[in-house]
């Protein structure tokens, strides 16, 4: 719970965005943007800078404090009833944060702990499109708190990923980076790749 400055501080920046808010058709551009940036297939990037642009659209306190309200603990986000501010404006907040607030707080933290992955799995199929057949990939990502992220692409596009990482590591990588074992399978993994594809790696 907040103490009595902290209560005090919560009441001026709540007045504060509950003004921005007031303003003719602030509520449902607000609102487009959200959903724009909650249905976006580039959520996390997006949630990256909805601070920013909510800050450009309301102001640069209202914009912190909305993504705050949206975000923060419960028994904290229930001061606002406490605080006089528009019945309509108090609607949508509770709204908004029903609606987007866990997915916005699962991304920001996310976000702010980047080295969050403690395990993955990969996988293989088979599609049908256009009546061929392609080889895709399933690559799983387990976040810190157990929560897995899903990334399904063609072959290709894993290879250029694989490809992508392995150019920027190289440069920085020295024998206490990387097993032995490692180097092995991907000596392994490049080979099968040659035979199977018939593409020598080769450079001439």
């Amino acid at each position: 719970m907040l103490d009595h400055e902290e209560k005090f501080l919560f009441k001026e920046e709540t007045l504060n965005l509950a003004n921005a808010l007031a303003e003719p058709g602030v509520l449902d551009n607000v609102e487009d943007l959200l959903t724009d940036v909650i249905t976006s297939p580039r959520f996390d990037s997006e949630v990256f800078t909805l601070e920013r642009s909510l800050q450009v659209m309301l102001g640069a306190r209202a914009g912190a404090t909305l993504v705050g309200l949206l975000t923060v603990t419960p028994d904290v986000f229930d001061e606002t009833a406490e605080v006089r501010i528009p019945p309509e404006v108090q609607e949508r907040l509770v709204a908004w944060r029903a609606r987007f607030g866990l997915a916005i707080d699962n991304a920001l933290n996310f976000l702010n702990n980047p080295d969050g992955i403690q395990g993955h799995n990969f996988s293989t199929q088979i599609a049908h499109v256009d009546e061929r057949q392609v080889l895709q990939g399933r690559l799983t990502l387990v976040r810190y708190n157990n929560e897995p992220q899903f990334f399904l692409a063609d072959a290709g596009v894993f290879f250029g990923l694989v490809t992508d990482i392995l150019e920027r590591l190289g440069p920085y990588i020295t024998s206490d980076t990387v097993e032995p074992e490692t180097v092995q399978k991907l000596r392994d993994a490049v080979n099968l790749i040659e035979r199977r594809s018939g593409v020598p790696g080769g450079r001439g």
